[in-house]
């Protein structure tokens, strides 16, 4: 529902005027306004003594302000009423007298009302593209394919040459890797596991878990997600890792040594980030499918399940609440809305700060592997190429845009590049042994 607005001084009377209604912007809007008309001069036109008994005098600045006033609310819900657009008609005439003034003002708010009401089409035309945009871009982060038609395949076609498979190069990595520390980084969710209806549900497979097991034997290795680090910690169900949890917010080192490294450099929003974590419960509970998840320092607005018709109104929905709190941001995922402080930390400072951790920060022979599948993982993605070492694996069935190096399809690609890694590092470990000369 929107409100009327009447003019400090209505000069004219008669019946309650027609309103018009206008779609909505922000209060500061007003507030602004209202601010810079007091800092105006104001001037007053000059009202003959034969009109005076009949019209007050409206200063020339509440007119002014009232025009503006009138194209603010174009972007508002709110309602102005026709006497408000039509208050200038009682501005005296000047030289011509107050009836020619009267009939001049009248014909200029006709023609500003209908200026007023084709702004007001604009604003709605606007809103519904920006509305169309988001839904747009929540689409491009959560592909939907499930088959692909002949475009389709050669778009893939020309994706892979650029990002060629990881297995298929796989001997081409090996080279790179040949003579280096191999530290191993990989996300959770779609890239260890598969991506579920239900996020409470995304448990690996065993031989995942067992293939995990052996690449932590071999190499230092760090699961990165957006995940709390307890929950996806419970998912993984090792303990000879390193977890950097709600996109590298939250780093604990293997439980084996208590004084691995912990890094928590949002701490101070945790009181903030549970205010929202009900709000959003609250205010999403009328979208069937949706469901908000709290990862300790971020959140989890997920719609893999909600109707895709609904999902321009879950991210308004979803915008509304957290314009309120200018100190956390919006990002996208896989059909997922994520929430996070706006600091400067993200999985690629999770993984330079790990690599200093484990003292790998200044080394020419480490070389860190990094494989995840989601937008996020692009921040480790970029560190990777800045640094110019490292490897960088994305995983994806679709062509995307990315700073990776190199793809896989899904995680059984996942698992399968995983294990020739470590059979390959293992071999090659045993060969330098059997021709290291005598001493």
């Amino acid at each position: 529902m929107g409100s009327t607005w009447r003019p400090p001084t209505c000069p004219i009377a008669g019946p309650t005027p027609r309103s018009y209604k206008y779609p909505v912007l922000s209060h500061s809007a007003s507030t602004h306004l209202s601010n810079s008309r007091r800092s105006e001069h104001t001037h007053s036109l000059p009202v003959s003594s034969s009109s005076s008994s009949s019209l007050e005098a409206v200063r020339l600045d509440e007119c002014l302000a009232l025009c503006l006033w009138c194209v603010i609310m174009t972007n508002q819900d709110v309602v102005v009423s026709e006497m408000g657009i039509a208050a200038g008609a009682a501005l005296p005439g000047g030289p011509a007298g107050p009836a020619g003034g009267l009939f001049a003002c009248r014909s200029a708010a006709a023609s500003m009302r209908q200026t007023y009401l084709d702004l007001a089409a604009a604003a709605v035309a606007a809103r519904s593209a920006s509305c169309t945009s988001w839904a747009d871009a929540m689409r491009a982060s959560s592909p939907t394919r499930s088959s692909r038609s002949a475009s389709d395949v050669d778009e893939f076609t020309a994706w892979v040459r650029k990002h060629p498979s990881a297995l298929s190069k796989f001997e081409e990595i090996a080279a790179k890797s040949r003579g280096k520390k191999i530290v191993m980084f990989m996300d959770y969710d779609g890239t260890l596991s598969p991506i579920v209806a239900d996020p409470d549900t995304a448990y690996m497979s065993d031989a995942m878990r067992a293939a995990v097991r052996e690449v932590a034997k071999t190499f230092p290795t760090a699961i990165v997600s957006g995940r709390c680090r307890d929950k996806v910690r419970n998912f993984v169900g090792l303990s000879d890792l390193y977890y950097a949890g709600s996109h590298g917010m939250d780093i604990k080192g293997p439980s084996s040594n208590p004084e691995s490294a912990l890094c928590q450099p949002a701490s101070e929003f945790l009181p903030m980030i549970d205010e929202v974590y009900k709000t959003l419960v609250e205010k999403t509970k009328s979208t069937p499918g949706a469901k908000v998840e709290n990862n300790k320092f971020c959140l989890s607005v997920h719609f893999r399940c909600v109707d895709e018709k609904r999902w321009n109104a879950l991210g308004e929905q979803v915008k509304a609440v957290i314009k309120e709190y200018p100190k956390l941001k919006l990002t996208q995922g896989r059909k997922v809305l994520e929430i996070r402080p706006s600091i400067k930390w993200d999985k690629g400072k999770a993984l330079e700060f790990l690599l200093e951790s484990l003292g790998f920060a200044n080394c020419g022979d480490v070389l860190p592997v990094y494989i995840g599948d989601d937008r996020t993982d692009e921040d480790a993605f970029k560190v990777l190429r800045k640094r110019g070492q490292g490897l960088g694996i994305l995983v994806s069935k679709c062509p995307k845009d990315t700073n990776a190096s190199y793809s896989l399809q899904d995680p059984t690609e996942v698992m399968e590049f995983l294990l020739r890694l470590v059979e390959w590092k293992r071999k090659s470990s045993s060969s330098s042994l059997m021709i290291r000369p005598r001493v």
